[in-house]
C-alpha cells in the first residue's frame, strides 16, 4: 500500500477523535462550561450539522483544487477549529468553534477516498480506502479511551489541545506524503452534481443510510445496557467500548477486503450477519461475556459496510466521485442521528434498553433489501451479450473455408465506375 494512506490515516484518526470523544468527557465540559449534560450534548449535535452541511458545500467550493491542497485546505480547518474550541470561555462560542470543526469533516474524506483508490489502482481500491478509515476505527480504540483519561486528569481543553496538535501532525505528513493529484480536465460542479442523476447513487447512500443506522441504534444507547442489563460496573464501560472500536477496526478492515474480491456476495453477508448480531444482542445482553462478545460483534459487522459501499458508489459515480464520495459521510452522519433517533423511540415506549438492538436489526434488513434491489436495477440496466455464432459449426464448412470467406469479407469494397452505353451503329 502507497506511503500516503498513512498520511490520510493520521488525518482520519483526528476526525474520529474529535468526533466521538465528545462523549467521554461530557460531564467534565458541563461542569466547566456551567450547563447541564444535555445542553453540553449538543456540541455533539453543532458537529454532526457541520458535517452534513460541510460534506456537499466545502467540496463545491474546492471543486477546481487539487485533492492535495483540498486536503490541507480541510485538515487546516479542522485543526484551527479544534484548537479554538479548547478556549471557548462560553457554551455559545463552544457551539461555534464544534460546528466549525465538523465542516471539513466530509469533504476530507471525500477527497481522501478518491484519492486511495487513484493511488492504489481498481484492483485494491477497497482495501485502501480502508486504510484511510482504519484511522478513524483506531480512534475509538485509542484515541477516544485516551481523550477521556485525559479529560478527566487535566480538564477538556487538554483532551481538544492535544486533538489540534494531532492536526498538525496530518498537515506535516500530508504535505510531506501525498502527491499532487489534480482534478480532471472535464471536473466542474455541473459535472460532480450530475453524478447525482444516476440511481445508483441514490441507491448506495440509502444502504449506508440504513445499514450503518442499525448498528448505530445499538451502539448509541450501549452503556445503559452494560450497565443496567449486563450488570457491569461503569468504571468498566470505557475498556468494553474500546472493544467495540477494535470490532470496528476489524470490520473495516475485513470490508475491505471482500470488496474487491467480491463485492456484492460481500455486502449482503455484512447486512445479514449484521441484522443477526443485533437480534442476538436481546438475548446476549444478560450475560457479560455474552454482551462483550456481541458488542464487538456490532462493531465489527456495522463497520464492514463503510468500506465497500465508499467502494460502490465510486464506482457508480464514474468521473465526478469527490462530491459523492463526500456525500457518503453525510450519509453516515444522517444513519447515526435516525438510528440513535429511532432506538430512543423504542426505548421512550416502555420496550426496554435492549430493544434498539430490534430496531437495528429491522434497519438492517431496510439497508439488505435495498442492496438487492439495487443489484437487481444493474442487471436489468446491462444488456446480454450478442451470441456468437460458430460458422463452421452451423454450416458444416471446414475452417479453411471460413478463412478465405473472413480474407473476402475484409476486402475493401472497390467503387463502382461508370461504363458508357455502346453507341449503336
Amino acid at each position: 500500500m502507497p506511503i500516503a494512506l498513512l498520511a490520510l490515516a493520521i488525518g482520519a484518526f483526528g476526525i474520529g477523535t474529535t468526533e466521538f470523544v465528545m462523549m467521554g468527557v461530557l460531564p467534565e465540559i458541563a461542569g466547566d462550561l456551567g450547563i447541564s449534560i444535555p445542553a453540553a450534548g449538543n456540541f455533539i449535535t453543532a458537529y454532526a450539522l457541520g458535517v452534513v452541511v460541510g460534506a456537499p458545500l466545502l467540496t463545491a467550493v474546492a471543486v477546481r483544487l487539487s485533492r492535495k491542497t483540498m486536503l490541507l485546505a480541510m485538515m487546516g480547518v479542522f485543526t484551527l477549529s479544534n484548537a479554538l474550541f479548547a478556549f471557548s470561555p462560553n457554551p455559545t462560542t463552544g457551539m461555534l468553534f464544534r460546528f466549525l470543526a465538523g465542516l471539513p469533516h466530509g469533504a476530507f474524506f471525500g477527497a481522501g477516498a478518491v484519492v486511495a483508490a487513484t493511488l492504489a489502482g481498481p484492483k485494491r481500491r477497497a482495501k485502501a480506502v480502508s486504510m484511510m478509515f482504519l484511522g478513524l476505527t483506531l480512534a475509538n480504540v485509542i484515541g477516544v479511551p485516551g481523550g477521556t483519561f485525559l479529560g478527566q486528569q487535566f480538564g477538556w481543553r487538554a483532551t481538544f489541545g492535544v486533538v489540534a496538535l494531532i492536526g498538525v501532525v496530518a498537515l506535516a505528513a500530508i504535505a510531506k506524503l501525498v502527491p499532487h493529484q489534480h482534478q480532471t480536465t472535464n471536473t466542474s460542479l455541473r459535472g460532480e452534481l450530475g453524478a447525482f442523476r444516476k440511481p445508483q447513487v441514490w441507491f448506495a447512500l440509502a444502504i449506508v443510510t440504513f445499514g450503518l443506522g442499525g448498528g448505530f441504534a445499538s451502539l448509541s444507547y450501549v452503556s445503559p445496557v452494560l450497565t443496567d442489563v449486563s450488570g457491569y460496573d461503569p468504571t468498566s464501560v470505557t475498556l468494553l467500548l474500546s472493544l467495540a472500536g477494535l470490532g470496528m477496526t476489524v470490520g473495516n478492515v475485513l470490508g475491505g477486503r471482500l470488496a474487491d474480491r467480491f463485492p456484492l456476495p460481500g455486502l449482503y453477508g455484512a447486512m445479514t450477519a449484521l441484522a443477526v448480531v443485533l437480534l442476538a444482542f436481546t438475548v446476549t445482553a444478560d450475560s457479560k461475556i455474552g454482551a462483550a462478545v456481541t458488542l464487538f460483534l456490532v462493531g465489527m459487522t456495522s463497520f464492514m459496510v463503510g468500506p465497500m459501499m465508499q467502494a460502490r458508489i465510486m464506482e457508480k459515480a464514474g468521473g465526478a466521485q469527490s462530491m459523492v464520495s463526500a456525500a457518503v459521510q453525510s450519509a453516515f452522519n444522517i444513519a447515526n442521528s435516525i438510528g440513535a433517533y429511532l432506538g430512543g423511540l423504542a426505548i421512550a415506549g416502555g420496550f426496554g434498553l435492549v430493544s434498539p438492538n430490534v430496531v437495528g436489526a429491522v434497519l438492517a434488513v431496510v439497508g439488505l433489501t435495498l442492496t438487492i434491489a439495487s443489484s437487481i436495477y444493474d442487471r436489468k440496466r446491462t444488456p446480454d451479450p450478442a451470441p456468437v455464432v460458430e460458422i463452421g459449426a452451423e454450416t458444416g464448412e471446414d475452417d479453411s473455408t471460413v478463412d478465405a470467406v473472413d480474407a473476402v469479407d475484409a476486402e475493401p469494397a472497390l467503387p463502382a465506375q461508370d461504363r458508357p452505353e455502346p453507341v449503336p451503329a
